[in-house]
């Protein structure tokens, strides 16, 4: 087992230890490549993701989150991600505002703290990210983006996907500057959740028009 490997064990392991107190829950999943923004994380190939979450009833949540990677330095060959934050309704939207902090145990140059606010109503949501230092740039790095899940009365469990994002900002990079966008469908069955769609961005450079798969489950079950 390589050291980031146990790394990405010993935060998940971090989170879990709170699971004393509280809703805790855990999210295994396996994705036919690692998307992050319109790009491959994994050279297309699949990933194998795990997180974990604990939500207090005061609406603050901690968690962390791990993935597989495939970059050009075979050291680094997992992501992990630690953030927090806190969730609430005004009656009228829901609202999510908190910190993530993308850690690379192999490669810490790419280490990359974000803050976001976000925003949502019935299947509508949007959210803004925020990097003052995005990607050990020492430039602001900042990313908009608007969800859409939208339920299929007729079948149940069926919902139609849609995804918009644009990156923007100082920093430089082949993520900034960058409009990506997916439609695709999902798909809840028991205890699962399946997710096909298609990706694309407005650079050819990145090459990511492509089909992505996912399978997914929450545990425990039955909440």
């Amino acid at each position: 087992m390589t050291k980031s490997r146990i790394a990405a064990g010993a935060a998940l392991l971090a989170v879990a230890g709170l699971a004393s107190a509280g809703e805790f829950s855990v999210t295994p999943a396996v994705v036919s490549d690692y998307d992050f923004r319109g790009a491959t994380q994994t050279d297309e190939d699949p990933a194998f993701q795990l997180g974990a979450s604990y939500n207090f009833d005061s609406g603050f949540y901690v968690g962390a989150w791990g993935s597989t990677l495939k970059f050009p330095d075979p050291s680094d060959d997992v992501e992990v991600d630690l953030f927090a934050g806190y969730a609430g309704d005004t009656g009228l939207f829901g609202y999510d505002v908190g910190v993530n902090w993308y850690t690379y145990p192999g490669w810490s140059d790419l280490n990359t703290v974000e803050l976001y606010a976000g925003i949502s109503k019935d299947w509508l949501s949007a959210k803004l990210w925020y990097s003052p230092d995005y990607a050990s740039t020492d430039e602001d790095g900042f990313y908009l983006e608007a969800n859409a899940v939208y339920p299929i009365k007729a079948v149940e469990g069926l919902s139609l996907l849609a995804h918009v994002g644009r990156s923007f900002g100082d920093a430089s990079g082949s993520f900034v500057k960058t409009l990506d966008y997916s439609v695709g469908v999902g798909y809840s069955i028991a205890n699962f959740d399946f997710a096909v769609k298609y990706i694309d961005t407005n650079k050819s450079s990145l090459d990511a028009d492509r089909v992505w798969a996912s399978v997914s489950t929450t545990l425990p079950w039955g909440k």
